[in-house]
């Protein structure tokens, strides 16, 4: 993707160091870490700090796709590791104040899946889902394209790191729900591909990346939390945990998302994305919870309250974000830092 326009003096400073050799910028790199350490101390909420966020998105991009005219080698850069780091323990800390776990009294596999089919089936707040079927306008589904783009354009790679860290029951489980996420093979079905055909349905640009600069912290932070969970192995219950929340309330969410596009006239073409992953994640939650989820925990039973911290971490930033779009569309107002073209 190309580099974001900067958002503060971190992402400013980031994005200097990262457009220039890694063997032009030691002095920069240095002083980034300082910044960091002061912006950390700063700030009154990591997850909703657009600088901090937009730094960490860019950081962890680093081990994805990358930026055009960045110099590969900046992903192992020792200095931006320590700083990356830094982000990543005042975040994972806040995650962890801002959630409540259950018991942590599993016995099998299938206690732990019930434990997660409870936690995912409570109310919590304004349906998302509920309101793009029943009340969105255009602009509306325009702009919560927009949002989901930043993951569903890449829709199961943070996940994906959590396969090496696996074995057994669980792996198998992981690596059963990627296949389908990754189309079974066939690159027109993978769920990316899914995505950016609904967003080009759309009149979108479905170039990874391409609406960044209107992507708030929030949003951001939903993704950074999987890449957190996803590229730390000692998370690796995180991962999990998150993998199977997000399986457990995907299948009526995307039956109703779909309904709101055919309220629109839109076709098949535009709601494929949505229709597959309803009939797809409705057999995924059941593997997630007891296969994936229930397999680690009798793998590795002293990973249960990270099997429960990640699926909570999910729902919890998931409903912040959604709580900040719905507000401002119940306000009349966009949910993006920026409005869209006139010509989308």
């Amino acid at each position: 993707m190309k580099f974001p326009s900067p958002r503060g003096p971190l992402s400013s400073s980031l994005i200097g160091i990262l457009e220039q050799p890694t063997n032009q910028t030691n002095d920069a790199v240095g002083q980034f870490g300082a910044q960091v350490s002061e912006a950390i101390a700063k700030t009154a909420k990591i997850s909703a700090d657009d600088d901090i966020q937009l730094i960490l998105f860019c950081l962890y991009e680093l081990h994805y796709g990358g930026f055009d005219g960045a110099d590969e080698r900046w992903e192992w850069n020792v200095s931006l590791l320590a700083a990356r780091q830094a982000i990543e323990a005042a975040f994972e800390a806040e995650l962890r104040a801002a959630v409540e776990l259950p018991a942590l009294e599993a016995k099998t596999s299938d206690d732990v899946a019930e434990v997660l089919f409870d936690l995912t089936g409570q109310d919590s707040g304004p349906s998302m889902s509920s309101f793009v079927a029943k009340e969105a306008t255009l602009e509306q589904l325009r702009e919560f394209l927009i949002q989901k783009s930043v993951y569903q354009l890449k829709e199961a790679d943070p996940h994906t790191w959590a396969i090496p860290r696996l074995k057994g029951r669980a792996k198998a489980a992981m690596v059963e729900i990627q296949a389908d996420e990754y189309g079974g093979g066939r690159e027109h079905r993978m769920h990316s591909a899914l995505f950016a055909q609904t967003m080009r349905g759309l009149g979108l640009d479905d170039n990874f990346g391409g609406y960044i600069n209107a992507i708030p912290a929030l949003t951001l932070a939903g993704t950074n939390m999987m890449s957190l969970f996803g590229l730390n192995r000692r998370l690796r219950g995180a991962i999990v945990g998150h993998l199977a929340a997000y399986e457990m309330t995907s299948s009526q969410p995307n039956r109703l998302y779909g309904n709101g596009f055919r309220r629109h006239g839109f076709d098949k073409d535009v709601t494929w994305y949505f229709d597959e992953h309803v009939e797809a994640d409705a057999v995924h939650e059941q593997i997630a919870g007891r296969d994936l989820a229930g397999g680690l925990f009798e793998a590795e039973p002293h990973l249960l309250e990270d099997i429960y911290f990640g699926a909570c971490a999910a729902l919890t930033v998931d409903l912040w974000a959604t709580e900040r779009t719905m507000a401002a569309w119940q306000s009349g107002k966009s949910s993006l830092l920026s409005p869209l073209p006139a010509a989308a």
